[in-house]
């Protein structure tokens, strides 16, 4: 039970499309999932990098307000807790903007990557028109028709 999702999975990464569609409907629409994840990704960051930001800004508000609070120990820690924990989570919080950035902008490559994959595919006239038009070069003039293939 558990292995039918991933069969369904394996069975459309293999097939292939039809000839009037032209690409994948993993790259067409994969292309548009991945610059909206690019998107998010890049709004989580910066809300990440705003909490660091008001974390350091605390931070450096109370070093203005009392010098002592920021007193450095021999091991490079804050002596003064509430400045150590404010410290760390500034380091988290851009730690944590860092990884949505990277994250967003390797979306944004993929999406790029998708796009260019696309526009690079044939882009012949599909083989299932009824009819079209037919153009020949005579010897003494142009040959102009219409070709049905049943």
């Amino acid at each position: 039970m558990r292995r039918t999702p991933w069969v369904l999975l394996a069975f459309l990464l293999v097939s292939t499309p039809l000839q009037a569609q032209g690409v994948s409907p993993w790259v067409k629409y994969g292309k548009w999932v991945l610059v909206a994840g690019a998107a998010a990704m890049n709004y989580l960051a910066l809300d990440a990098h705003n909490n660091a930001e008001d974390s350091f800004n605390a931070l450096e508000a109370r070093c203005l307000e009392d010098h002592t609070q920021c007193t450095l120990g021999p091991d490079g820690t804050y002596v003064d807790p509430v400045s150590e924990e404010l410290y760390q989570t500034t380091l988290h919080y851009d730690g944590v903007a860092r990884n949505w950035l990277i994250g967003g902008e390797s979306a944004l490559v993929g999406a790029a990557g998708l796009f260019v994959w696309e526009l690079t595919r044939p882009k012949g006239r599909p083989e299932n028109v009824p009819f079209q038009p037919e153009f020949r070069q005579l010897e003494r003039g142009t040959g102009v028709g219409l070709r049905f293939e049943f």
